[in-house]
């Protein structure tokens, strides 16, 4: 009895410990079945993330073909490219891309880390990049995470951005999957790039940063999930019934009913709408989540005060250079449910928050 209260007494205080950071988002990778025994592409895998945050973030979704020039910043000495890949972007207040997916199946996942530091001395002079555009870049040029995970380890860049919402700071930190599991969490400590790889890297939230994030969670495995698991809408909370119940449903090959499963995890580790706590004012509300099938190359979004989720095929948007950009306006989805992508418009390019 003594060791049944002294570890509900650990349990409690390391809840109390997390609830009072509650930041925002939460990413978790379902992997399903192949049936038809082709390359490991085939296999069904989708990427499920929540984006919370305590007052509504206007985000909707652009489509950009390949083959067009873009810049890191607005100052002189900025990172410049040519697009290789075609992609949809969710963009934040029309001015910063949250997250995407490109035409092979890359992912990249932007959510909040308040210990990230982006910069130091060593990297003051390397040419400038906006947080704005930092997944777009990744997404525009690289097939897949070795190839991201290459990049990043150069580290030629200097990455800066605009506050918003009345003055937060983009403290972030990214997962990165691509259509064959392989995945890695970025993560800048003090100006120094730090990259952990792994395959079908299953779970990640917010702070802590994630080699403690790994410890706080095997320490939930050791105890198991079937009978007891953390019920906070802290970070670590989040990430341990995240990982634990991904690794614990029905492995698919049926897209229909993977994204089922996965969305049915992201539920549990969702923040309740309008969901406040008195005196903490950054529990964040969980204000859409969206699906990325790698495999189908369907780009799902659920806003949660929508009564249904509607997706864009990326197979069929004519991403050849020189196709224009596409939008939808997420403002006008209150109707829409299953494939939307002929919904999408011609539109301008978003104007980056640099």
């Amino acid at each position: 009895m003594k060791r049944i209260f002294s570890l509900l007494f650990l349990i409690g205080l390391m809840s109390l410990g997390g609830a009072s950071k509650a930041e925002a988002c939460s990413r978790i990778l379902y992997v399903g079945a192949d049936s038809t025994g082709t390359p490991n592409s085939e296999v069904l895998r989708i990427v499920g993330r929540s984006l919370d945050w305590r007052t509504p973030i206007p985000t909707n979704l652009y489509v950009y073909p390949r083959g067009m020039k873009k810049k890191g910043n607005v100052q002189a000495n900025s990172v410049e490219w040519t697009s290789k890949y075609g992609a949809v972007y969710a963009v934040g207040y029309d001015g910063g891309v949250t997250e995407g997916m490109n035409e092979k199946g890359l992912v990249v996942n932007g959510l909040f880390c308040k210990d990230a530091v982006y910069d130091n001395e060593l990297t003051n002079n390397s040419p400038h990049m906006s947080l704005a555009v930092f997944v777009a870049w990744l997404l525009d040029m690289n097939a897949t995470t070795p190839e991201v995970v290459s990049v990043l380890k150069e580290h030629n860049f200097n990455i800066s951005g605009a506050t918003f919402d009345g003055g937060t700071v983009s403290t972030l930190h990214w997962g990165i999957t691509d259509a064959e599991g392989r995945s890695a969490i970025l993560e800048f400590d003090h100006g120094e790039v730090k990259v952990y790889e792994g395959q079908d890297m299953p779970a990640m939230t917010n702070d802590p940063q994630y080699p403690s994030m790994t410890a706080i969670n095997q320490y939930w495995e050791k105890i198991g999930g079937v009978h007891m698991l953390p019920g906070t809408v802290s970070s670590p909370d989040r990430f341990v019934r995240g990982y634990f119940f991904d690794k614990h449903v029905e492995k698919t090959d049926n897209a229909d009913l993977g994204l089922s499963i996965i969305r049915s995890i992201l539920f549990n580790v969702s923040v309740p709408y309008t969901y406040v706590i008195e005196g903490e004012p950054n529990v964040s509300s969980t204000q859409w989540r969206s699906f990325a099938n790698l495999r189908d190359r369907r780009y799902y979004f659920d806003i949660v005060t929508n009564p249904g989720i509607f997706y864009i095929d990326l197979n069929k948007c004519d991403l050849r250079p020189g196709a224009p950009v596409l939008k939808l306006d997420t403002s006008k989805s209150q109707t829409f449910m299953g494939d939307v992508t002929d919904k999408l418009v011609k539109h301008a390019p978003f104007t980056p928050m640099f």
